[in-house]
């Protein structure tokens, strides 16, 4: 079996004495796509910085294509970036930018290529996410969702092997979001790039994702393939695919005696 393309080995982190993330080990595989679930503030998207350098790990390695990442220079690290593609939470296309120059953006900075391969390529991505004939709009004339169709025609700008997703799905309609999933899974099978999708969304990524990791108190929880998850007996997985109130993971955040601080005890 080859190497992944990604590898986190017992992984460490925390923002001053706030532990994020306590030995986490976790791969994603050459031409897969896979999902990392948990819930609000559990070090999802840490990990995706962890994976892109912007953090550093306290312990443990994070290696990316064969290269150790808190070990790269500056410029080694910015070339491993350059095949790395990354889709935020909203999109975050440039507002001042037309659509065409918001998906030209990526190919002007880190290409020398002439204008005219530019302006192919630029309407090829388009074309790729359904949109050549908004090129000329501005962010403002979009929809949430052709807002986010010409974020991931920006993030395939540089053909990445390693495509990155920040809640992909976060405030689209139901149609919207099914297109943008079945763009995910195309666009990973296209390019043969690795692809990691930091969501909420269970019934989405169960369509479409090869692996799914949960990750809850800064540790992997549980991790299965998307048939595993639909029949497992973990009650940490069953309390999340089923989105129930209680679990292993409480409704309640932790209090003193609720009697007795209705009667003039403290909280």
């Amino acid at each position: 079996m080859p190497d992944p393309f990604v590898r986190l080995e017992n992984v460490r982190f925390a923002y001053g004495e706030r532990v994020i993330l306590r030995d986490i080990s976790l791969s994603i595989p050459r031409g897969k796509v896979v999902a990392i679930m948990g819930g609000s503030g559990c070090g999802k998207t840490t990990l995706l910085r962890l994976i892109g350098g912007q953090e550093k790990a306290v312990g443990g390695r994070v290696v990316v294509d064969g290269q150790d990442v808190a070990g790269l220079g500056r410029e080694a690290l910015y070339a491993l970036r350059r095949r790395m593609g990354m889709l935020f939470q909203f999109g975050a296309l440039f507002t001042d930018m037309t659509v065409f120059d918001n998906v030209a953006f990526p190919l002007r900075e880190h290409t020398d290529l002439p204008p005219e391969l530019i302006d192919d390529l630029v309407l090829m991505k388009l074309h790729a996410v359904g949109l050549r004939g908004a090129a000329r709009l501005m962010p403002g004339e979009l929809s949430g969702g052709m807002a986010r169709r010409v974020a991931l025609a920006r993030t395939i700008a540089l053909d990445p092997a390693l495509l990155m997703y920040d809640e992909p799905f976060t405030g689209l309609d139901p149609i919207s979001l099914g297109v943008i999933g079945q763009l995910i899974r195309r666009l990973n099978d296209a390019l043969g790039a690795s692809s990691v999708i930091v969501t909420h969304d269970i019934q989405e990524s169960l369509q479409i994702v090869d692996y799914i990791y949960f990750i809850s108190e800064g540790r992997v929880a549980a991790e299965g393939t998307p048939d595993e998850i639909r029949h497992t007996k973990d009650p940490f997985v069953h309390q999340f695919v089923h989105a129930e109130a209680d679990g292993p993971v409480p409704f309640h955040y932790p209090a003193g005696d609720y009697a007795q601080a209705l009667t003039g005890g403290r909280a």
